[in-house]
């Protein structure tokens, strides 16, 4: 599992969006991202989280960020949760965890005592140069615009 830190380049992606079409790290070149990654769409965690960021969407658009969500569902799937939710912004399928290793986001969880793998929620913020600036894994899902703008002085 890889482990970053701030002031580390974010590994380059390369994942598919809800369209189907290719998204690499490069297009962001010169644009502040939000990248979380998250278990589950459709679960009440990450519906919170993507609807609070979607919720100040046109804030992050307006400060110069992107934001771009990540787990393992199909675009398919990707599609049902913007359509329900009306999310703006771009969510990627990784179901062979591919992002999510090289970000360090996929990795043994307990449940009920027993272990297993899955997505461990992290958000990493990333500048125009490709640098991580921030990176959350202690989410607050309902309060994760708050959370970033108050770490990075917003």
């Amino acid at each position: 599992m890889t482990t970053l830190k701030k002031g580390d380049p974010a590994p380059h992606f390369e994942g598919v969006d809800q369209d189907g079409k290719t998204v690499k790290l490069t297009d962001f070149k010169g644009k502040k991202l939000i990248l979380y990654f998250y278990p589950k769409d459709n679960t009440p965690g990450c519906t919170a989280e993507a609807c609070n960021l979607n919720d100040h969407y046109e804030t992050w658009l307006n400060r110069g960020y992107q934001v771009v969500g990540v787990s393992p569902d199909s675009a398919a799937s990707h599609q049902k949760f913007i359509a329900k939710y009306g999310l703006k912004f771009t969510l990627l399928s990784d179901p062979e965890h591919r992002m999510m290793e090289l970000y360090g986001a996929w990795g043994e969880k307990k449940m009920y005592g027993k272990p297993y793998m899955g997505v461990l929620r992290t958000t990493f913020v990333i500048d125009g140069e490709g640098m991580i600036t921030e990176i959350f894994t202690s989410v607050d899902t309902k309060n994760h615009t708050f959370q970033i703008e108050k770490t990075l002085n917003l």
